[in-house]
């Protein structure tokens, strides 16, 4: 199997390494001659693979002895160093006969360690190289690419064919949605937020965007005799907004719902999966605190691997998506394509664990039509990769929630109001309801 695709030269090479890039594995190639493969991760996340055939002008035996951590040691070169391509040049102790390098692979085995800090994301090699060589692991999802590949188009054909009626049938009992606790914004969203999709929720600061999403993270856990998912949260906080103390009050007023509900329905709580505490519902929250993009970016390369090891994780929330991406980029075409490798893999994610992703967004003012109109931060090109857009926004004293884009649902408004138990119907909406 050829993994090494490109032949680069010395110029090239300067190129791709024009930056510090961190080093990931250095690790000599015994039977290819007088060779090193040296892993490098880009700032955008993606694994390179260099591969540097060396010899000597006036020497031709090999370089490179077989005692390979006494030649790091004494070249300074340890895992996770920053590596450049003059520092890669000394390294090797002379010049470059061919440099071949691998395609980019996906990253495995990434994890985001809380207090690592800002630019040092790619820290997250100590955590992969754990689970064995990258390599290793890259050429398993090689070798199966080329088993996919080398199957007949007709049996693919017979596999994935389906009419649209099973795909409406499909579609109708695996799509389960999650409450939002407002009975009025349940109405317009068909039931609440919905899985397998994406949801990008925006709005001025003051809103309520982090109290929605910590109410999603609490009610995802409803039990299913409760007409709930019974699953888990994550919680991925950029801006640093979510707040301990006020996830407890909405835990606790959801516990109280529970215990209510299992009374009015003559329920003994002891046969309901044991008595339900405050305490028990933050657990359930896996919480991220992100302080830079190359760590977001980090998490979402790790959140695929993460849920296939909580697989009763149902919904992913972050806030808020544009925070780390809205200044420090000089680069807008590189901010783009960042963002639109993270916005496929998180649809991907959606639809292939069955799970909610919902995305609170910032707001900006645009002038549009004669007249300035609120508009989600990172364009135009970002909101087309979510499934469902809803605007918050105030209406006089009243809170106010609206479907801007949706393939399925209406436009449609409805108000809810923050209280000291979380996202409730509207105070002036319920009084309307009980003169009506």
């Amino acid at each position: 199997m050829a993994i090494f695709s490109k032949l680069l030269t010395k110029t090239d090479i300067k190129k791709r390494l024009s930056f510090p890039t961190r080093c990931l594995e250095s690790l000599p190639c015994f039977g290819r001659g007088h060779a090193v493969d040296f892993h490098v991760m880009d700032e955008c996340g993606q694994l390179w693979t260099f591969r540097c055939t060396i010899r000597k002008k006036k020497n031709p035996k090999p370089v490179i002895s077989k005692d390979w951590s006494k030649f790091v040691s004494r070249k300074n070169l340890d895992v996770g160093d920053m590596i450049t391509f003059s520092k890669l040049e000394n390294i090797v102790g002379c010049a470059f006969y061919k440099i071949e390098v691998k395609k980019p692979v996906k990253l495995f085995g990434v994890n985001v360690d809380l207090e690592i800090s800002d630019g040092e994301a790619l820290e997250i090699l100590k955590v992969a190289s754990s689970h064995g060589s990258l390599m290793d692991r890259s050429n398993a999802i090689l070798q199966q690419e080329q088993q996919q590949q080398s199957l007949n188009p007709k049996d693919w054909i017979a596999v994935d064919s389906q009419n649209a009626w099973d795909l409406l049938h499909e579609e109708r009992s695996l799509m389960t949605r999650i409450t939002t606790s407002c009975a009025d914004l349940d109405d317009i969203l068909g039931g609440g937020i919905s899985c397998k999709q994406v949801t990008e929720i925006g709005g001025v600061p003051g809103i309520g965007k982090t109290q929605l999403g910590i109410q999603l993270a609490v009610n995802v856990q409803m039990p299913s005799y409760c007409g709930g998912l019974g699953g888990k949260a994550i919680y991925i906080d950029t801006e640093g907004s979510f707040m301990g103390e006020r996830a407890q009050e909405i835990a606790e007023a959801y516990v109280e719902d529970i215990s209510e509900y299992n009374r009015f329905l003559h329920k003994d709580l002891q046969a309901c999966q044991g008595e339900i505490q405050g305490k028990d519902v933050l657990q359930n929250i896996y919480f991220f605190r992100i302080c830079s993009y190359t760590e977001q970016i980090a998490l979402i390369n790790y959140l695929e691997e993460f849920i296939s090891d909580h697989k009763d994780v149902k919904i992913v929330i972050i806030d808020s998506v544009a925070f780390h991406f809205r200044q420090g980029f000089e680069d807008m075409s590189l901010r783009t394509r960042i963002l639109g490798e993270m916005a496929l893999k998180l649809v991907k994610l959606a639809k292939m664990c069955n799970l909610a992703v919902v995305l609170l967004n910032q707001v900006t003012t645009r002038y549009m039509e004669g007249s300035f109109q609120l508009s989600f931060s990172l364009g135009d090109n970002w909101s087309r990769c979510c499934t469902n857009r809803i605007i918050l926004y105030w209406n006089g004293n009243e809170r106010y929630a609206y479907i801007d884009k949706s393939p399925y649902l209406r436009s449609a408004a409805a108000p809810y109001s923050v209280t000291s138990r979380g996202i409730r119907n509207s105070a002036s909406h319920c009084k309307r309801s009980k003169l009506v």
